[in-house]
């Protein structure tokens, strides 16, 4: 089990707040690029 402060971290790219790995982001970290679908849907052409 992990422990909370050695969880990998990002910076989300629409709100720029760092954001650390989810269970349910296991097989898809790499790609990852947002913190919350809220985000996601807020993206401008970001990509």
């Amino acid at each position: 089990m992990h422990r909370k402060q050695s969880l990998p971290e990002k910076i989300c790219l629409v709100c720029n707040r760092p954001f650390t790995w989810r269970k349910k982001w296991e097989r898809d970290w790499d790609e990852v690029k947002y913190c919350s679908e809220r985000c996601k849907r807020n993206k401008k052409t970001i990509d």
